[in-house]
């Protein structure tokens, strides 16, 4: 019965389906995890001062380097069942400190451990994602990318509606300490799925829909993401699709502390908007993933696919320049992030589903961290720099409408770049 409801909604195969199943349920327990935290790290932000956000980003990027070679370490000596688990159970731990710190810490010191909270969310994040989508690039190849990634994209997309509504309805009950244990469960659970995935991908190649067990090393040295990524056209051009993202999310998000810390200035009441802006991102995105994400990467290719959401952030931009208020931003906020879930991400990861394995997880968590962060950093720097030389916000979100463009030719070469490698 699933199967034949599956069926109707998606192309899937029968023997994908558990698979396919256990990778939603992964997903979801991922971001369900991190929207928990994510209004949290919001408010930490504008409570430590919007000034200070450029040196949160770069607080932020310092630790991506350092927490990759790591990473990479543990992926070229573990086989995937092993370093996944380890590099997880590493965040969770971290929880259970900073439950302490919220916890038992005075009120006066929690300005710092907010600071401290807010670069380790945005390298959980990111860290926890990118480890998932390499996972799911492994063991699907590009046609079932094609047909299955949007789907399993719903997992995470549940769990990021679950996440922010239990932030906005037991933040007055369980406190910050304790959602952070929360999250740290729901983390653990992504752990069992994990395992469970490991188990469907190690039966024998006529009953899996997966490519390789997992089971096999991957080697290579702590650099080789750096080192593969300067080395391929192709992998240089996936950097640059995010780092023009990364910039033009980043020119965003000073929008929206700007918009919101002048219309909000209560922090209970900013911590609700965000979970709220969380929530309606997250339910447009699953109706777009359950109803349109396969038809339209069937219609367009993942070129034009890749494409759509550069457009869309071409005219939002263009929006904010002359139109910025609360409403504005917020329909910019769940078309852009929503596109992003239900268009652009799961496109973006069929781009690795052409590359070795090692750059599966090597490269990409590069890219997916170091990467992002840098673009990060980029748009963090040039905003205050713009409004020196005398732009307002407005004019900085102008700026952002040509990077926008740059950003959807990119994302059209890359797309058919990789139908050519597909068919070669």
């Amino acid at each position: 019965p699933m199967t034949a409801l599956l069926r109707r909604l998606i192309d899937i195969k029968p023997e994908e389906v558990r698979a396919a199943l256990w990778s939603c349920a992964y997903f979801f327990f991922v971001l369900a995890s991190y929207y928990i935290l994510r209004p949290i790290r919001d408010d930490a932000g504008v409570a430590g001062g919007i000034k200070n956000l450029p040196w949160l980003f770069t607080g932020t990027m310092i630790a991506m380097f350092l927490v990759n070679p790591p990473f990479a370490a543990l992926v070229a000596r573990l086989p995937r069942k092993r370093f996944i688990p380890i590099a997880y159970r590493f965040f969770v731990v971290n929880l259970v400190v900073f439950f302490f710190l919220f916890q038992y810490l005075p009120q006066d010191s929690r300005v710092w451990v907010g600071r401290i909270f807010y670069i380790w969310t945005s390298v959980f994040n990111l860290f926890v994602v990118s480890v998932f989508w390499g996972f799911m690039a492994d063991a699907f190849d590009s046609g079932q990318g094609k047909r299955l990634f949007g789907f399993i994209g719903v997992g995470g997309t549940l769990g990021g509606i679950v996440g922010p509504a239990i932030t906005a309805t037991l933040t007055t009950t369980l406190g910050i300490a304790g959602l952070l244990l929360v999250s740290a469960v729901l983390l653990e659970l992504s752990v069992f799925c994990v395992r469970r995935l490991s188990s469907i991908f190690a039966l024998p190649d006529a009953s899996r829909p997966a490519k390789a067990s997992g089971d096999e090393v991957i080697g290579g040295g702590m650099m080789d993401g750096l080192t593969n990524v300067l080395r391929s056209p192709y992998l240089l051009g996936i950097g640059l699709y995010m780092l023009l993202y990364t910039i033009g999310s980043t020119f965003l998000y000073f929008q929206q502390a700007n918009i919101v810390g002048q219309a909000r200035t209560d922090s209970a009441t900013r911590t609700v908007l965000f979970a709220q802006i969380d929530l309606a991102v997250n339910v447009f995105t699953v109706v777009v993933q359950v109803l349109f994400t396969g038809r339209i990467m069937k219609w367009l290719g993942v070129a034009g696919t890749l494409a759509v959401v550069p457009a869309l952030s071409i005219l939002g931009f263009l929006g904010l320049g002359f139109l910025p208020s609360i409403g504005m931003l917020v329909a910019f906020l769940v078309l852009r992030r929503g596109g992003n879930f239900a268009l652009a991400r799961p496109s973006r990861e069929v781009l690795y589903t052409v590359v070795p394995r090692e750059d599966k997880y090597k490269a990409k968590s590069f890219i997916d961290t170091v990467v992002y962060r840098f673009g990060d950093q980029v748009g963090a720097w040039a905003t205050p720099l713009l409004t020196a030389l005398g732009l307002s916000m407005t004019g900085v979100a102008l700026v952002a409408a040509p990077i926008s463009a740059l950003w959807l030719v990119t994302g059209y070469w890359l797309g058919r770049k990789q139908q050519g490698m597909v068919s070669s």
